[in-house]
């Protein structure tokens, strides 16, 4: 009977210490319920959840680097017997010579973004597009300081300028990065100032490297693809990775897309920075080789364990290319990392280079694959004129006093074809001697010295337009590079 009655009070002791326990956590439960609702942590000075990422640090590190651009020119606008003003530049500055159209001047504003890269020199990088013909450059800081600019350099082919803000005031800046160790996927950022709304910040990540963009009248090389939409304004901005650090220049040159974003490399851009700085204009690169597709005639010829390149033709005496020892017969596959499947894709990937500047090419001699890196120069001007009789088929000289006469201009105001190559373009088309060479592309031509530079300019290109006066008549008459 006492085991009994001792097991019994010992099973109430029991039940009273587990009643006593659940009703103490109960209490500390509703106390730390209680705790966190009026007192979360954040109040405790530990944040679990920071919101200062990495996104936010980049954008905080760069921002004040990141400038506004805003632009004004006077444009004109008239009718003339065939066309609109605005139609073709040249064409207009042909029809001036001859007829007084009805035109009125207005003022066009315009906006887009760039960086400051030199704080000692106040140098900005920017697009192209956002300045050309700019009468007026002014520069807006993130704290609102307004400058005025002026243009160091600029560079269709490549839609980059260089701008240098007209001040004495210190300013910060942001250095370049790097491009070439970009991957697929990695998390990107674009600041800049679409639609008038200043330093608006975008997130996205890679899509594609190394593309190409068609556009009504240019194609543009290896190019950023980011799934962050650059619209107009956002173009001449900078392009970060999740480090901060300046890895591309937006370009908005896509007017298409939509939630797709493009970006030039900056390795690409340090290159020609470079150049605009010290030369005001892009000297591309020039090896001295000539080129031509690969058939399966010549696959089989040279014994080549690949099925694509670029073979070479000819070596210019003097020439980078002979200085490198290169040689007729080898096949060039790879030129600055890139592969080089025809000869098209070789002066594609030339002209993303320039002067000055060490490239690297693999190629194929007896069947096997060596690879040297050869110093650029820039295109020889006294070659020019042959390369124009050489692929073109036409010579030039100064126009006499009797043509001149003839179509109503002055002595040296433009050149006369002198010579057509038997078997060239030129014969082809149906050009002749006496017919004037009024431009190349966008080049007006009133000398010779004009012509080797838009051929040197242009020479890379697949095709080009020359604007041809005979008689009263002016046509546009293209040609294959």
């Amino acid at each position: 009977m006492g085991g009994f009655l001792e097991e019994e009070m010992s099973k109430t002791v029991s039940d009273t210490s587990s009643f006593r326990l659940s009703v103490f956590l109960f209490k500390a439960t509703l106390v730390l319920l209680l705790t966190l609702l009026f007192c979360p942590p954040s109040s405790w000075g530990a944040d679990p959840f920071p919101r200062e990422n990495a996104i936010v640090k980049a954008t905080r590190k760069v921002s004040s680097a990141v400038v506004n651009i805003s632009t004004s020119k006077v444009v004109e606008g008239g009718v003339n017997p065939f066309f609109s003003w605005e139609h073709n530049e040249l064409f207009d500055r042909f029809f001036r010579d001859f007829f007084e159209p009805h035109t009125r001047q207005y003022v066009q504003n315009s906006l887009g973004s760039g960086v400051i890269i030199d704080s000692t020199h106040k140098y900005v990088l920017t697009n192209h597009h956002v300045i050309v013909r700019a009468s007026k450059i002014s520069v807006t800081l993130s704290n609102q300081q307004e400058f005025e600019a002026r243009v160091v350099g600029t560079d269709p082919e490549s839609d980059l300028a260089v701008l240098k803000i007209e001040t004495d005031i210190e300013l910060p800046a942001l250095p370049m990065g790097r491009s070439d160790d970009l991957m697929i996927g990695e998390t990107v950022i674009a600041i800049g100032n679409p639609f008038g709304l200043s330093h608006s910040v975008t997130t996205g990540v890679i899509s594609a490297l190394n593309r190409s963009v068609r556009t009504e009248h240019h194609v543009y090389h290896n190019f950023i693809q980011i799934d962050a939409p650059i619209n107009p304004g956002n173009s001449g901005g900078p392009l970060l990775n999740i480090n901060g650090e300046l890895i591309g220049i937006n370009t908005a040159i896509y007017s298409g897309a939509e939630g797709i974003g493009f970006a030039i490399p900056i390795d690409r851009a340090k290159s020609i920075v470079d150049n605009l700085i010290h030369y005001g204009k892009v000297q591309t690169a020039w090896l001295g080789l000539t080129v031509q597709d690969l058939t399966e005639n010549l696959i089989t010829y040279f014994h080549l364990p690949v099925s694509y390149g670029a073979l070479i033709t000819e070596v210019v005496t003097g020439s980078p290319a002979e200085k490198g020892e290169l040689k007729r017969g080898d096949v060039i596959t790879e030129l600055g990392k890139k592969k080089v499947a025809s000869a098209r894709d070789y002066y594609d990937q030339l002209a993303q280079h320039t002067a000055n500047e060490a490239i690297e090419l693999v190629f194929y001699r007896n069947g096997k694959s060596r690879s040297i890196e050869i110093t650029a120069e820039s295109f020889p001007s006294e070659l020019a004129l042959a390369l124009v009789f050489d692929r073109l088929g036409f010579r030039v000289e100064e126009l006499n006093r009797t043509l001149a006469r003839r179509y109503g201009l002055q002595e040296g105001e433009a050149l006369v074809i002198a010579g057509i190559k038997k078997g060239s373009q030129a014969e082809r088309i149906g050009l002749k001697q006496g017919d004037i060479v009024r431009g190349i592309n966008d080049v007006s031509i009133t000398s010779e010295d004009d012509l080797k530079d838009a051929i040197i300019k242009y020479r890379l290109k697949e095709r080009i337009t020359v604007l041809i006066q005979r008689g009263w008549t002016v046509y546009s008459v293209p040609f294959t590079m």
